[in-house]
């Protein structure tokens, strides 16, 4: 297992209780297969085999007995298990499981609630980016123990991007929408995860979200977001193409493809 130098008390968060609708399985998406195994193992063992964490936390859909066991076999197989001794440093993760909630952010401050006493840093990944390769935890993690409070993995935006607003009157005959600009492509980034954190931080962000109304809470995407309505500022790493998300029928058809790549997912950096 390869070490990144970083907080030796760092944990990561899956979070895995996404309904999957859009990939039309009917079933939660860690559920869904890729390349004969679920998509939830492919994320566990990527963070694994990363060798950063002291802790794994997967939120997984409240009473899914089916991925908790399956969360319980990885653990038994990297020789942890519910009650091991927690280290850092590379020894092996403890794995903890908790049940999600009905949004993303319910799901990450259940998975906070359950870190390991003398937690420093936090990554919070989400288990559709099933393929994320084992250097983008290396760059994240570096970062944070470099200082930052707060760090995200990002790819250029090689698409032109324009803003719109919805057409009305007359003009909804011609089209549903009208561009009102066009975003410097340069200054554009896709993000993508695991995004990483000093704990403390994150638990304030998360603290004052609970706070927020309906509206408010919707227009959050990511835990990032969160962090910079704090004012802390967040800093960017390079991500990896391979990171997609798996969220349509197209983006597993792909994957699939990456894992049958002649060098295999992990080890072509994009």
């Amino acid at each position: 297992m390869n070490t990144a130098a970083g907080p030796a008390a760092t944990a990561v968060i899956v979070v895995a209780a996404g309904s999957g609708q859009r990939l039309g399985y009917g079933m939660p998406k860690a559920k869904v297969p890729l390349g004969g195994e679920s998509i939830l193992t492919h994320a566990l063992r990527g963070v694994a085999a990363a060798g950063i964490a002291r802790q794994i936390c997967v939120a997984v859909p409240a009473g899914d007995e089916e991925l908790e066991l399956l969360c319980e076999s990885f653990a038994r197989d990297l020789g942890s298990g519910p009650h091991a001794a927690s280290g850092g440093g590379g020894q092996v993760p403890v794995v903890t499981v908790v049940d999600g909630g009905t949004s993303r952010a319910d799901s990450v401050r259940a998975a906070l609630a359950a870190l390991l006493p003398g937690t420093e840093a936090v990554l919070v990944h989400d288990a559709a980016r099933a393929l994320t390769p084992e250097s983008v935890f290396h760059r994240v993690v570096a970062a944070i123990a470099a200082g930052a409070e707060a760090v995200i993995p990002v790819m250029p935006v090689v698409d032109t991007v324009k803003t719109v607003e919805p057409t009305t009157g007359e003009s909804a005959t011609v089209a549903p929408e009208l561009v009102t600009g066009t975003a410097p492509r340069e200054t554009l980034r896709a993000v993508q995860t695991p995004q990483g954190f000093a704990l403390a931080t994150l638990q304030r962000a998360h603290t004052a979200a609970a706070a927020f109304d309906a509206a408010q809470a919707a227009a959050v995407t990511d835990d990032a977001m969160l962090v910079e309505l704090l004012g802390v500022p967040v800093h960017a790493v390079r991500g990896a193409s391979q990171s997609l998300k798996i969220t349509t029928p197209l983006d597993l058809i792909i994957a699939e493809g990456l894992l049958e790549g002649p060098l295999g997912a992990r080890w072509v950096e994009g």
